[in-house]
């Protein structure tokens, strides 16, 4: 794939997310995993790292992505590609929104947004149900020492609420121990 191929289809995909990261997993996993460029299974795994990561899980994902398409440098047309509508759309809002955002046509397009938002966030959260716990072919899977440690690590959460990030690298550190 070419770095502007590779550019305009992240493009496109920062141009549709509308509301946060969850929201491009649809768009990304039809541009790359319903395209053959990355396996299944490479994605579920690009977004165990991508959600482990410091920043946005969209951001993440593309710039993996884009490098397991084609290397560093496509891991930042992936990027550049997925923040440039963003830039643009931020801009272009900063100059201008504050004039027209009360107006009768904006307060109905922000309110069709919402609801797009909400069912692209919907999909990617059963996308993410659907790959922990089943096989393709439908059947039922649950591995016995991964509920444990979301037992474990949800109650001790539940118990001791503290910062994310140290429950993430504890269940990094025993996942190595346990897989």
């Amino acid at each position: 794939m070419s770095y502007l191929s590779l550019f305009i289809t992240f493009f496109t995909i920062g141009l549709f997310t509308i509301g946060g990261g969850l929201a491009s997993l649809p768009l990304l996993y039809e541009a790359v995993v319903d395209s053959g460029m990355i396996s299944r299974n490479l994605f579920v795994d690009m977004l165990a790292i991508s959600q482990s990561t410091p920043g946005p899980i969209g951001i993440n994902m593309s710039t993996f992505a884009g490098y397991q398409i084609s290397g560093i440098p496509g891991g930042f047309v992936a990027t550049l590609g997925m923040v440039t509508p963003s830039l643009i759309i931020i801009v272009l809002i900063a100059a201008w929104f504050t004039s027209f955002s009360s107006h009768p046509l904006v307060q109905d397009v922000m309110g069709g947004i919402r609801p797009a938002a909400l069912g692209l966030i919907a999909s990617a959260a059963w996308f993410i149900f659907r790959e922990a716990l089943f096989v393709p072919g439908g059947e039922l899977r649950v591995s016995l020492p991964a509920l444990g440690l979301f037992i474990v690590l949800g109650t001790a959460y539940k118990l001791k609420p503290a910062t994310p990030a140290i429950y993430i690298l504890a269940g990094g550190i025993l996942g190595i121990f346990i897989f």
